[in-house]
């Protein structure tokens, strides 16, 4: 498999990988898990607008699985309005999980590198924020390679394992990028 992901909207047959996001913490793993939840409501929010609204979305992030053929569901990458004090849409919080099986091969890197191209062409967002656990060194150095820079620590800001983590807040702005067909 190479580096080459798209993002499209989740499907009806992607409903199983949403619902066991909900109910097996190996899917989303030990940064994004934060315990069980109703595996029902990520189908209910996909009934209702298809993981894609004006104040958040989820898209599909697919790719060629030698195994499994073409748009293979990978993972998952989500956007989430913040208001910032600008105009609604002006800034977007991301997030992105994969599957364990594509971990470690560059491929978040290249769906965030997506995201960010998405979000600028499509979107009034002049900034975008991420935050990630002070120790996902991994995310950190996807984060930095689209472009992103660390911004500040929020100290314990997550509850997991049983103990409060610091947070690592990053930002982008669009103007720290020369985007095609933009600004």
């Amino acid at each position: 498999m190479d580096d080459h992901v798209a993002l499209r909207p989740f499907s009806e047959q992607d409903l199983s990988f949403l619902e066991r996001l909900s109910s097996d913490p190996s899917v989303s793993g030990r940064y994004v898990w934060a315990g069980f939840r109703d595996p029902r409501a990520r189908r209910r929010r996909w009934e209702k607008d298809g993981y894609v609204g004006a104040d958040s979305a989820a898209l599909a992030v697919v790719g060629d699985d030698p195994e499994l053929g073409p748009d293979t569901v990978l993972g998952i990458a989500s956007w989430e309005a913040k208001d910032r004090g600008g105009p609604p849409g002006g800034c977007y919080e991301i997030g992105l999980a994969l599957l364990p099986e594509y971990r470690g091969r560059g491929l978040g890197t290249a769906a965030q590198g997506e995201m960010v191209r998405h979000l600028f062409h499509c979107t009034l967002a002049y900034r975008l924020e991420a935050q990630t656990d002070a120790d996902n060194i991994a995310e950190q150095r996807a984060l930095e390679r689209v472009g992103f820079r660390r911004e500040g620590v929020l100290r314990c800001a997550r509850f997991r394992e049983g103990e409060w983590r610091d947070m690592l807040m990053y930002g982008l702005l669009r103007s720290d990028l020369r985007i095609e067909g933009g600004d």
